[in-house]
């Protein structure tokens, strides 16, 4: 009997703390956003993390709507400097979700100028001058070419630059800050890279990759502390990735399945949609496989490959083993079939690396 009335004022207990919770709901759910909202304002993304280079997934999809990937977005860290490649649709909101934000981004590097890479550029441009208080523009690095889309962005913001100026004050938003400032780059024809940024430590090199007929298109080498990330963009097979990804820690390649895509191609022709089955058709000829990536990554010694820009979308995660094919029987280093919030982060001067998930 003792035991059944211990149970019974436990029960009873229970009862009036979830009474009080469901009365005072509101008042806990605004203290829980409040907490929340001081956390995200104060958080410091490289607290207790040593220094050194990191590359994560903002975006690991494609033009292919997904549910689960935005569009390309490739962010890299060297010390506490933050620096994207390329800014598919979803990718600024990620970047919020890994913990950067748009306002720690110091530059823009651009593979090449598919929709898919920059469509989110003036949302980047617009959030860091707003966030930050920048007083200079985004420097967006690139192809020639680069001209061209930063001044069509600034162009079509110019309106809504003048809106929040009015708004909000110069003090807040410099005029100054507004905008994009374009750094056209030009990079050795025969394959091998060249500099294009060097400052704090961190030296980023530009090569050209195979994506024709979009031409010319870049990939990416970041260069700090003893560690190496290589970026491809979107290519087929080419032998500047094998060059750049010499004996590289992370290789992030993109990735097609030709026998998935073949797949999506069939069912396009039965539903009667010539257009789109000739497109499916179309995209196997300038992109790589998982076991292309895999075989140049095993050639040039890298030790993780990291891929993204994953075509087509994989709604459930069994997906991941016809995708990849005998790619992991290629390569021996690690493969990761990447998903938004992937990061991998490499301490300056060492051999570790940590691959961690973000969200």
């Amino acid at each position: 009997m003792k035991f059944v009335r211990v149970l019974a004022w436990l029960a009873l207990i229970a009862g009036l703390v979830a009474g009080s919770a469901w009365i005072f709901r509101e008042r806990i759910a605004i203290a829980l956003f409040e907490r929340g909202m001081d956390a995200a304002l104060t958080a410091d993304p490289f607290k207790g993390r040593p220094d050194g280079l990191s590359v994560g997934l903002c975006g690991s999809g494609s033009p292919i709507p997904s549910p689960d990937r935005a569009g390309p977005c490739t962010v890299v860290t060297a010390g506490r400097h933050v620096f994207v490649v390329d800014i598919g649709e979803g990718g600024v909101r990620n970047l919020t979700r890994i913990g950067y934000g748009a306002g720690r981004v110091e530059a823009v590097f651009l593979t090449h100028f598919h929709s898919d890479h920059i469509d989110s550029l003036g949302a980047l441009m617009l959030q860091r001058w707003a966030s930050s208080g920048a007083a200079t523009a985004l420097p967006v690095y690139g192809p020639p070419g680069v001209e061209t889309v930063t001044a069509g962005f600034n162009e079509a913001y110019k309106l809504d630059s003048g809106y929040r100026i009015a708004h909000h004050g110069p003090k807040v938003v410099p005029p100054s800050g507004f905008g994009l400032a374009p750094h056209p780059e030009l990079v050795p024809a025969n394959g091998g890279e060249r500099l294009i940024y060097a400052a704090n430590g961190l030296q980023v090199f530009a090569f050209a990759v195979n994506h024709r007929p979009v031409t010319p298109a870049y990939g990416y080498a970041f260069v700090y502390k003893g560690r190496r990330v290589v970026i491809t963009g979107d290519t087929a097979p080419a032998k500047s990735v094998e060059m750049a990804a010499r004996h590289a820690d992370v290789l992030v390649h993109e990735a097609l399945s030709v026998r998935m895509v073949a797949m999506q191609h069939d069912a396009a022709m039965r539903a009667g949609r010539g257009n789109l089955a000739q497109i499916f058709n179309d995209i196997k000829g300038y992109h790589a496989t998982p076991e292309q990536a895999a075989d140049i990554a095993e050639r040039a010694g890298v030790k993780v490959l990291l891929l993204t820009h994953i075509v087509p979308p994989l709604p459930y995660s069994i997906l991941e083993v016809p995708f990849v094919g005998d790619a992991r029987a290629r390569f021996k280093g690690q493969l990761i079939v990447g998903h938004d919030g992937d990061e991998i982060l490499l301490p300056a001067d060492s051999d570790e690396i940590r691959h961690e998930r973000r969200f």
